[in-house]
């Protein structure tokens, strides 16, 4: 037996802060908000993956977070509207892959807690141009 058939369930995201964790994943990238489950877990949903904003219990080492990249349909968009709720991006969203017939776009950005987040767009090849 193995993962060979499994789906992903639920991302850890790793916070310090839980309130700002929570403003963030919910008024800032606008994530349906589910529920909390206090003192240190909130669940949001994306797509079919729930994602676990936590704090981590006292005296465990702080996990490395894996990045996480959300698949949007006009990059450029969501980009301009996460800029003007004042998310940073390390750089404007660009092509990094090219095929016949299409182009995958990127922009990587950090939320408050520095664990990195990304969206990601592909686009028919002659809408990239």
């Amino acid at each position: 037996m193995d993962l060979a058939n499994a789906s992903i369930g639920q991302l850890m995201i790793p916070v310090e802060d839980l309130d700002q964790g929570v403003a963030f994943y919910r008024d800032t990238l606008g994530l349906p908000f589910l529920f909390m489950a206090p003192p240190q877990m909130a669940f949001f949903i994306c797509g079919a993956v729930r994602l676990l904003v936590g704090v981590l219990p006292p005296g465990q080492p702080r996990a490395r977070a894996s990045a996480i990249y959300f698949r949007v349909d006009d990059i450029e968009a969501v980009a301009a509207a996460l800029v003007a709720k004042g998310v940073v991006f390390a750089a404007p969203p660009h092509i990094v892959h090219r095929t016949a017939s299409t182009a995958l776009w990127l922009a990587n950005f950090n939320d408050p807690d520095g664990n990195p987040l990304a969206l990601m767009c592909e686009l028919p090849l002659a809408a990239a141009a």
